[in-house]
């Protein structure tokens, strides 16, 4: 009761069939509060926290982890997502 609560939500957010909208949300969160985002729309890490904005400045400053970031929306969200399209569209 007395701890720290840290955790990373990803999230892929569309409404397009064509999944042509496709946004990639990576959630850093310390005690419930979210210190830093990557938002595929943006493409760079967002700090808000101090802790938060001083770690997105240098994650920022590494292109090959912001390559990564910025490929989730092809290799993890629009993977994820034609994978369960078809296999909603086998059971109609």
């Amino acid at each position: 009761a007395h701890g720290y609560y840290n955790s990373r939500w990803n999230e892929c957010i569309h409404s397009s069939r064509d999944f042509s909208d496709m946004v990639f949300i990576d959630n850093y969160i310390f005690n419930k509060d979210v210190c830093i985002q990557f938002n595929s729309t943006v493409g760079e890490y967002v700090g808000y926290t101090e802790f938060g904005v001083y770690n997105a400045r240098n994650w920022n400053n590494d292109p090959n982890l912001l390559q990564q970031e910025r490929a989730q929306v092809e290799t993890f969200c629009k993977h994820n997502a034609e994978l369960y399209q078809a296999a909603i569209a086998e059971k109609t």
